[in-house]
């Protein structure tokens, strides 16, 4: 009898995701094991309980999906699943914590792409600033973007100490070069947007970060792009199908463009589902992080 195909989902949080469950179910799994409340301690058997039970063929029909809202805790989670594994007892994972890695990589494409056919210019060298920089998204973005080589800013609303703290740690991880930044006053906005090429906006959803206000002192910027999909938009005149539409609520920014929610977020539903099914048809398993998303949005965008 054929295996059924079976998606582990493993989260720290008290709760698996209902998106995930949604996106694994349309991606073909026949099965979803959701686990809540994973410590990291349990990775290693669970895993192993899962790899050493169903043969060579069955194998290749189960994958592990890595969830949270923590970026460090799932790539550490994802390197505790890569020590468990006894070749060729050996499955496919793919950590996507609370969807920040594709959410972030079908952003940062989508704004990658819109500065190279507007402004024939690449990520390197560009200077860009996320505005909600501290949240899942935000670091996710931030990340990506500096690996391009961006000069970006990590910004907290809150606190310079925050933003700093995460950068550094993120830093550290994974060899980019994120900086912290605070913005809890329209001068604080002002002062980082005014020779920025590009703004990234992963604040909360119903946000408006950045108003027609500020925006007016934008005087490099190349392009926006927003997330939030709940009204108002993060940053105002961004409307979400917005895919290099031109930004006119930075009018001093000459021939800025934007990249609203809908936009991004086609790009991210794809990528995630793309890298679901790559699990279900890989003869080799394959681990699956922010690059892997953020090399399939690309693809995505370029096909």
């Amino acid at each position: 009898m054929a295996k059924k195909s079976i998606l582990h989902m493993l989260d720290p949080m008290p709760h698996n995701s209902p998106f995930d469950i949604n996106m694994a179910m349309d991606a073909g799994f026949d099965v979803l094991m959701p686990y809540s409340n994973v410590k990291i301690d349990s990775v290693h058997g669970l895993v192993q309980d899962a790899i050493f039970s169903r043969g060579p063929q069955g194998i290749k029909q189960t994958s592990i999906f890595l969830g949270g809202r923590d970026l460090a805790l799932a790539m550490d989670m994802l390197m505790k699943c890569k020590q468990a594994m006894v070749p060729p007892f050996e499955v496919s994972v793919l950590a996507d914590p609370s969807g920040a890695f594709t959410t972030a990589a079908a952003l940062v494409a989508c704004v990658e792409q819109q500065l190279k056919q507007k402004h024939q210019q690449s990520l390197q060298g560009s200077t860009a600033v996320v505005f909600g920089g501290t949240g899942p998204v935000g670091i996710a973005t931030g990340i990506i973007a500096s690996l391009e080589g961006a000069d970006t800013i990590l910004v907290d609303h809150l606190s310079i100490d925050t933003a700093n703290d995460i950068a550094k740690e993120y830093n550290r991880r994974f060899h980019c070069n994120l900086r912290g930044g605070v913005a809890n006053s329209n001068a604080e906005k002002i002062n980082l947007i005014e020779n920025v090429d590009l703004i990234f906006s992963t604040a909360k959803a119903g946000i408006q970060v950045l108003n027609a206000e500020v925006l007016q002192h934008a005087k490099q910027l190349k392009v926006a792009g927003d997330v939030n999909a709940v009204p108002p938009s993060g940053i105002e005149g961004v409307k979400s199908k917005f895919m290099g539409e031109p930004l006119v609520t930075a009018p001093n920014a000459k021939n800025a463009v934007a990249v609203g929610s809908l936009a991004a977020g086609n790009i991210k539903y794809r990528c995630q589902q793309e890298l679901l099914k790559l699990m279900l048809e890989t003869d080799h398993p394959v681990y699956l992080d922010f690059r892997s998303a953020f090399n399939k949005a690309r693809e995505l965008l370029n096909n």
